[in-house]
């Protein structure tokens, strides 16, 4: 006896099926891309003092260090994060000692195993192996003016910033912050009675944006909501702002942003939103 095979319709198809949708670019190649670009232009037009074997024990400690602790945590190692705090390391620090580079990378990835809060890593990883290799060694610095203070390289690094946090969905905390920051300069600049130009010279600087668009802008370690996100952002310009003028500290961007991670869980408590997550679940 022959066997009869329902053949479903077109229609029938396409209700049963859904339609394949396109994969989302993950935002972390593009800044993978970004920060890569942003070194080899360094290197080779700057001449930043990055030596090849400094990078290399850079990147090497932090994917290492990816791979260990998650396979020590039960995860499948993701090394995109961890290279993309090896290149801003790599941007960023400056050491005469190559175990001190590598170590920095090491405290840099573990800090997101070790120090959690409701499932997520307190710190950005980059900013806490700066700061913690800067307070305990005498060994490490880091450059601010590394980067000049020309407007058009400030405004390539903004272009290209723009592209990474659009992608991450943290436009708002970046530019609150750069909002936050340029009135306190100004602010102070009129309430002295200073020139305009000296303002303007500290925020054309290819470090302060570097900061805003690739730090503060993490999208792990800032607040869940967009509220919590630009009462963050405040806080971290009003901690740079005594840090320097008040204090006199250097790098004070830096350990603005250090000190205010400790805010992160208490503001998404108050002001409280939705997780982000690097991909969305199926």
């Amino acid at each position: 006896m022959a066997t009869l095979l329902a053949v479903p319709s077109a229609g029938t198809l396409d209700r049963s099926v859904p339609a394949p949708t396109p994969r989302a670019w993950d935002p972390r190649l593009y800044q993978i891309a970004t920060l890569g670009a942003l070194l080899v232009y360094g290197v080779v037009w700057l001449d930043l003092e990055v030596r090849p074997l400094t990078a290399l024990a850079i990147v090497a400690g932090a994917l290492v260090t990816q791979h260990l602790c998650a396979r020590l945590a039960g995860r499948a190692p993701d090394l995109r994060s961890a290279l993309i705090s090896a290149l801003s390391l790599c941007l960023l620090l400056r050491t005469g000692s190559l175990g001190l580079a590598a170590l920095a990378a090491v405290v840099a990835i573990a800090s997101k195993f070790v120090l959690r809060v409701r499932g997520r890593h307190v710190f950005n990883p980059t900013n806490l192996a700066l700061v913690a290799l800067l307070a305990g060694t005498g060994q490490v610095w880091v450059s601010p003016g590394q980067w000049g203070s020309g407007v058009l390289f400030a405004f390539a690094l903004a272009a290209a910033g723009g592209l990474v946090v659009n992608r991450a969905a943290r436009a708002d905390v970046t530019c609150a912050f750069l909002a936050a920051h340029a009135a306190l300069v100004l602010g102070r600049a009129a309430w002295l009675g200073d020139p305009l130009a000296i303002a303007l010279h500290r925020l054309e600087n290819g470090a302060l944006v570097l900061f805003a668009f690739f730090m503060i802008s993490d999208p792990r370690t800032t607040p869940d909501s967009r509220a919590g996100r630009i009462l963050f952002a405040a806080l971290v310009a009003l901690g740079a702002y005594v840090l320097q003028f008040r204090l006199f500290w250097t790098n004070p961007l830096l350990w603005s942003l250090a000190a205010c991670s400790f805010a992160v869980p208490l503001l998404d408590r108050l002001l409280p939103g939705p997780r982000y997550q690097w991909r969305k679940p199926s």
